[in-house]
């Protein structure tokens, strides 16, 4: 069965500049940390896309950070 997956607005501390977040719900529980890429720090092809900052249960991710970049997406909806 599908999880009901829900995103909650929220503002995220990350050095200063990445503050548009959003908590990532499956059936209410917390599976994620999303962060919108806005910093001066980021290359301009990846500003505006966004960030798994912290992932739990299905969603937790242990890769090497050359190859994170397939965790930015575009806004969810």
């Amino acid at each position: 069965m599908p999880f009901d997956i829900t995103f909650q607005p929220v503002k995220v501390l990350v050095d200063g500049h990445d503050s548009e977040g959003r908590l990532i719900f499956a059936d209410d529980q917390l599976t994620g940390v999303i962060v919108r890429l806005d910093g001066e720090a980021h290359a301009p092809e990846h500003k505006g896309r966004w960030h798994l900052e912290a992932g739990f249960g299905p969603c937790e991710a242990r890769i090497a950070p050359r190859r994170a970049s397939h965790w930015t997406r575009p806004k969810p909806g």
